[in-house]
């Protein structure tokens, strides 16, 4: 009997499906996966479950929409008890009091089957779906950082619930080396391993400081003509990392970029380490991010949350998508069908043979065999997608999306419009069809939803979730624009 294949995932943050060479960017540089690519399957219309960080990520590991499991925006509170770990006082997550809150408490991840049916599973980075430093079951190794993000080269890390700080180590690297540790642990046993990579990058700080001068140098003389130069969005929220300047816009996507770059040299290293240990040819190896995201794209700064209302515009919501895995003998295809990550669960089961029946809130669908079969799944799937309050309904042609706080509606022709500049909600044209697609998005929701936790009622700014989301004052609701909207400010371009 043949052993069963390892399963490498590797899931970058905040990084756009538009930022590799391989999917038409000739600004950026990312050789290896590149090679993913041309070695295995890109997919160009693949989806988030919600476009921000945690929602995102507890929706891959359960299958579930945020409606279900409950967290609808970055968790900003619950991360860590800070109290267990005096000797981190003054460190920068742990300047404010804080309780654990295990956001995902009774729900069954795809990693717990795979442990229960002999794969050794671990963990390499950023989990941030609360009480990070607590190994989660399923994992038999843990290593990650205690809340969302960092600094790149001032960054903590924990690993047996003990932390330590890292001055002067770069976080990209750190979480590498940690994956290479476990992979030629995983190695030296019979026994099938799966392993989370879950990097940090590209996620800001961008600034020289957070970057390897090396990476940086490499888009020193970059024009950026691969991103859109756009005066802001009307509805621009007023983060630290929106550039007041054309220096500054340069500066964001120099960091940007150069974040992805060294990451991908870092994935280099692992796809090399494999081959070292002959484990390349049996480990699938899947490629995704956490959610898309806009670097001046429709003039925003920013995922969902970089505006408010938070938009599901598709550089939001789109992520990139590459599977490698020795099944596959159409290389280097492009497919371009529609899938979500809430598809990931039955997929990744199915690629480890084992039978599995969806639990009543999980849409998903497994795409292995259109995986093995070289097929797409046709033009009659649509995509879901949430943030809390605004709903969006996607097929090959249209977009919907509903506000469920003030009820409006955007409605998008995408085979005319696909850079959903003009909301034709009210188009005597597009009547039945936005009749249609009302229907199919509240009786979905319907369905996958429990009413505790559905994101119809939730106000967020897009500031963070602080505790369980149907308790009062969970999210932050602070809005400031980037500009005062009666004015006519935001016209003003950054070439200016």
């Amino acid at each position: 009997m043949n052993k069963k294949m390892n399963i490498l995932f590797i899931l970058s943050d905040d990084q756009g499906a538009w930022s590799m060479r391989c999917a038409g960017n000739d600004d950026i540089f990312t050789p290896n996966l590149d090679l993913l690519s041309q070695e295995g399957v890109r997919y160009e219309n693949f989806f988030c479950a919600s476009p921000v960080c945690s929602p995102a990520r507890a929706s891959i590991v359960t299958g579930e929409i945020p409606s279900a499991h409950g967290v609808h925006d970055w968790i900003d509170g619950g991360n860590l008890t800070t109290a267990d770990y005096p000797y981190m006082e003054g460190q920068p997550h742990f300047r404010k009091d804080d309780v654990a809150i295990d956001y995902l408490a009774g729900k069954k991840t795809y990693i717990e089957h795979l442990a229960e049916n002999g794969y050794r599973c671990g963990l390499s980075g950023k989990w941030h779906l609360g009480d990070n430093p607590q190994q989660r079951k399923g994992f038999e190794k843990w290593f990650t950082i205690p809340t969302g993000g960092s600094h790149y080269y001032h960054c903590e890390t924990v690993e047996n619930n003990e932390f330590r700080t890292n001055d002067g180590k770069y976080i990209t690297d750190i979480i590498t080396d940690k994956a290479l540790e476990y992979i030629e642990d995983f190695s030296k046993g019979a026994d099938p391993f799966y392993l989370s990579l879950h990097y940090t990058a590209p996620h800001s700080p961008w600034n020289e400081e957070n970057h390897p001068k090396p990476y940086l140098d490499l888009y020193r003389n970059c024009q950026f003509k691969s991103v859109p130069n756009l005066h802001y969005n009307i509805n621009q929220m007023n983060h630290s990392f929106v550039p007041k300047s054309r220096e500054e816009r340069d500066n964001n996507l120099r960091g940007y970029f150069a974040a992805i770059t060294s990451m991908d040299y870092n994935i280099g290293r692992v796809i090399e380490k494999l081959k070292q240990l002959d484990l390349y040819e049996n480990t699938v190896i899947i490629f995704t991010s956490d959610n898309g995201m806009n670097m001046g794209h429709h003039g925003v700064w920013g995922k969902g949350n970089g505006t408010y209302p938070p938009n599901m515009y598709d550089e939001s919501v789109k992520v990139p998508f590459i599977i490698k895995a020795p099944f596959i003998d159409r290389e280097g295809y492009v497919n371009k069908s529609l899938h979500s990550h809430y598809d990931l669960y039955q997929t990744i089961l199915e690629i480890a043979e084992i039978e599995y029946t969806n639990n009543e809130l999980q849409p998903g669908k497994s795409f292995y065999k259109e995986l093995i079969n070289n097929k797409e799944s046709g033009s009659d799937v649509a995509i879901f997608d949430e943030y809390a309050i605004i709903h969006m309904f996607r097929d090959t042609k249209y977009k919907y999306i509903k506000n469920y706080k003030n009820g409006e509606e955007i409605f998008y022709d995408l085979t005319t419009d696909p850079e959903e500049c003009y909301n034709v909600i009210n188009s005597p044209k597009y009547r039945d069809t936005v009749n249609e697609f009302r229907t199919k998005e509240a009786e979905w929701f319907k369905k996958y939803s429990v009413e505790k936790f559905s994101g119809k009622a939730i106000h967020t700014s897009g500031g963070g979730q602080k505790n369980y989301c149907y308790l009062e004052d969970s999210f932050d609701t602070d809005i400031h624009f980037v500009y005062d909207v009666k004015d006519d400010d935001y016209k003003r371009s950054l070439n200016n």
